[in-house]
């Protein structure tokens, strides 16, 4: 029973990064019907801004501040300055790639591959930039262990699994208590009408990119202070099961990202306590697509008529 509760918690960790990265995708689908597949390479990009953030803060290059910050200081630091910077990432992608095809009316189609070609841009401007290899995030919060009935858990990892749950909720309230999460729902039902009701659509559109974006470089942040090893690809497999997840989910609907996050966390860890973890994403992806021929929309998704 102690071994359960220790994956079940392991599980709710892993599925944190799974749920906030899924966040970002179901989005901008749920805004635009885009899939974003540039997304892991944002998760990626904010985990890298928040390493170069981190260690200027804590006075690794020639410039430094006159007085040595705490490290609890530099974490909120480099987690909110991450977080900017990276909405700034993910605001640009749109307004050069996605933008220009939006209001030429170009087919779905072209922009798929457009946010995919976004993704490889992302990944070798950062290998021919940085180099192939690998970094190592510094560690900015002292890790203490507790032990509770037989259960161990870190300060980290009970940080990401609350921070999860209160990002989803203040994410609910934004959608569905604000005028801009009223202006997003109405853009997601007819696009072209929004206008017509004095909406600034781009404006609208720019906020769900930031948003989304910034909710990645929170996961990348995360990610790297829980396992602290930073390289160009670090983005391609946890973007594309995030994407899972917000599938499994009902891609559209931030309950079912959530949810579909933690889902895809808890098989890959009871897989992997159960089976060797060579057989993880073998085992855990069969299961997925199991799930998916039962109920191809997901959990809260609803069928569509359109076509990617």
């Amino acid at each position: 029973m102690e071994a359960f509760f220790q994956n079940l918690l392991n599980a709710l960790q892993w599925g944190s990064f799974y749920a906030l990265i899924a966040l970002g995708y179901t989005l901008v689908y749920g805004v635009l019907l885009l899939i974003n597949f540039a997304h892991g390479d944002i998760f990626m990009v904010g985990a890298y801004i928040g390493f170069f953030i981190a260690t200027f803060l804590l006075g690794t290059y020639a410039f430094r501040l006159p007085v040595m910050l705490p490290n609890e200081v530099v974490f909120v630091i480099t987690l909110v300055a991450a977080m900017l910077l990276t909405a700034l990432v993910g605001v640009t992608i749109e307004r050069i790639a996605y933008r220009p095809l939006r209001r030429k009316g170009a087919s779905r189609l072209y922009v798929v591959i457009t946010a995919l070609m976004a993704g490889l841009i992302l990944e070798n401007g950062n290998l021919a930039l940085l180099g192939a290899s690998r970094r190592s995030f510094p560690e900015l919060l002292p890790k203490s262990i507790y032990t509770l009935g037989g259960i161990t858990f870190s300060n980290i990892k009970i940080l990401v699994i609350a921070t999860t749950v209160v990002v989803f909720l203040i994410l609910e309230l934004i959608i569905h208590k604000t005028r801009l999460g009223m202006a997003m729902r109405a853009i997601s039902y007819d696009r072209m009408a929004v206008p017509l009701m004095g909406i600034a659509a781009d404006t609208v559109i720019v906020f769900t990119f930031a948003l989304g974006s910034a909710l990645a470089a929170l996961a990348g942040v995360f990610f790297a202070t829980s396992y602290p090893v930073l390289e160009p690809y670090m983005g391609a497999l946890v973007g594309w099961k995030a994407f899972i997840a917000a599938v499994i989910g009902g891609i559209g609907d931030i309950r079912g990202a959530f949810l579909g996050g933690f889902l895809l966390g808890f098989i890959e860890i009871f897989v992997a306590a159960v089976f060797p973890s060579t057989l993880r994403d073998l085992i855990a992806f069969s299961v997925l697509l199991i799930f998916l021929t039962i109920k191809p929309t997901g959990l809260f998704g609803v069928a569509r008529a359109t076509k990617i």
